[in-house]
């Protein structure tokens, strides 16, 4: 497994990591026993850095992750760098109530992820979404705080923006920034991917294959399952939908005449942005982490990104990644 640097300041990791969300929440059920194993397939396979949410299933995903880590043989389990996002509000129906930043919060909801994932210390601790309430250079020092006692390792920060990411880094050093970034999200390259080389940070990229839109494996007939978020994801809807499998099936193309799949050269295709770059393959059985983990072996030559960038060129998604009132969350 191949490895890159989480920026200047934060650990090396494996160049892909496993986006652990779905395992719990957002997508519909899934299969407890089939998660485990793909988790620790993931670790057998190299992969080092494991994402995960403190809200994802209300706690759920943390304690699928420990439990899946304490089944683990000792070597893997000490090779896993666990990155929690923390201080999304939900009420018990599962509404999305907002973000807390405050700095006791911040404390409050490292002690239960401690406890959950059954570790002593997190790897990388960001918080999910700003707090408009509170300034990031007070929930960045509440984390500096949580690393200066060895609770957390390193700061990450998650969807933010270029001034609050500079805001950040001048209070304590920032290990990464975890955002959407695939071929049909590329917002990043403007101003915020810049910001982040200046700084020396890390990009944790998610949702690669926009929530299997772009896997090649979803089709516009799909019935979704109770509870999958993307029955309201606006690029799932209607004329979007098939405009974007359109999109797909001319990225199938380039796929088959490399012998690959839409999902390996569309994660190809985040990895050849740089080094710099993590993305987070968000499997939950193991056939599509075995999918993806063949995306490592894929090399894009110029040609290969001339074309991909003609089918799928900047811009061309139909629709916006999440609904409005979640849109309103991203400061970036």
């Amino acid at each position: 497994m191949r490895t890159r640097p989480l920026g200047t300041t934060g650990p090396q990791v494996s160049a892909l990591g496993l986006g652990c969300m779905g395992m719990s929440a957002l997508y519909g059920g899934a299969d407890r026993a089939e998660s485990i194993a793909t988790l620790h397939a993931a670790l057998e396979a190299g992969v080092t850095l494991l994402d995960t949410g403190d809200f994802y299933g209300m706690g759920h995903n943390e304690m699928l992750i420990g439990e899946a880590l304490r089944a683990a043989p000792a070597a893997r389990r000490e090779q896993a760098l666990i990155s929690v996002k923390f201080g999304a509000l939900r009420s018990p129906e599962g509404n999305w109530l907002g973000y807390d930043g405050r700095p006791a919060a911040v404390k409050n909801f490292a002690a239960h992820s401690l406890q959950r994932l059954g570790v002593d210390h997190i790897d990388v601790y960001r918080l999910a979404r700003l707090d408009p309430d509170v300034p990031i250079e007070e929930t960045v020092g509440a984390i500096a705080e949580l690393v200066e006692k060895g609770y957390v390792r390193h700061i990450g920060l998650s969807e933010v923006g270029a001034e609050t990411i500079r805001r950040a880094a001048a209070t304590a050093p920032v290990s990464d920034l975890q955002i959407e970034y695939s071929l049909i999200s590329r917002g990043i390259e403007e101003e915020i991917l810049p910001t982040t080389r200046e700084l020396g940070i890390g990009i944790t990229a998610y949702g690669v294959l926009s929530r299997g839109l772009i896997s090649g494996h979803f089709t516009a007939d799909r019935q979704l399952s109770p509870g999958d978020f993307r029955a309201m994801s606006p690029r799932f809807q209607g004329d979007n939908l098939r405009h974007n499998l359109g999109l797909v099936e001319a990225l199938r193309k380039i796929a088959e005449q490399k012998g690959v799949s839409v999902a390996q050269i569309a994660i190809a295709w985040v990895l050849s942005r740089g080094e710099d770059i993590v993305p987070l393959v968000g499997a939950r059985r193991r056939d599509r982490l075995t999918e993806a983990l063949g995306a490592l072996e894929v090399t894009l030559e110029p040609s290969d990104l001339a074309a991909i960038e003609e089918a799928v060129p900047a811009g061309a998604a139909a629709g916006d990644r999440y609904p409005a009132a979640q849109m309103a969350h991203l400061e970036s």
